[in-house]
């Protein structure tokens, strides 16, 4: 299992949702998808932790929770920081030069793709097309979309978030 460099912060009252939802649908047939989706809404992602929770509540092993949560693209492991940056290796992009930018990116923040800086501050995600290969290599900040990206350019922008 990835361990996330975020320590979680659940709160007691994002406990006490989670455990609702648990409990209104835990006997439902085909449950597990639809409080995996609601845990992560509360949460913004599934820690071990809320998986656990959901396993406790549920009585579904907890290997299967896991399964669910990292066969689904839909469900993260992983917080997102208060800044997400994507960086886009479609091919466009790719050919341009997108692999050398994602690299600046981790060594700017820090932290491989994937992961959140420990202050939270920072995600870093690979994505596939963006739609934007007229401005290829693309990263994005937040949704501002950054054309024509090169190495060099990261420190500046990803200053302008910091």
């Amino acid at each position: 299992m990835k361990v996330s460099t975020v320590p979680f912060k659940g709160t007691r009252e994002q406990e006490v949702k989670l455990q609702k939802v648990i409990e209104a649908h835990k006997d439902e047939k085909g449950s597990l998808m639809p409080i995996m989706q609601k845990a992560q809404d509360i949460y913004g992602y599934l820690p071990y932790e809320v998986q656990k929770m959901i396993s406790d509540g549920t009585g579904i092993p907890i290997e299967k929770v896991y399964g669910v949560a990292s066969f689904y693209a839909q469900f993260t492991m992983s917080p997102k920081g208060e800044n997400e940056v994507s960086v886009c290796l479609g091919t466009a992009c790719y050919v341009k030069g997108a692999a050398d930018v994602l690299d600046a990116l981790e060594k700017e923040l820090g932290i491989k793709d994937g992961q959140c800086t420990s202050d939270g501050k920072f995600s870093l995600d690979t994505c596939r097309c963006v739609g934007a290969c007229g401005l290829a290599p693309v990263f994005i900040v937040n949704g501002d979309v950054y054309g024509k990206a090169t190495p060099d350019k990261v420190h500046d922008i990803i200053e302008k978030y910091k």
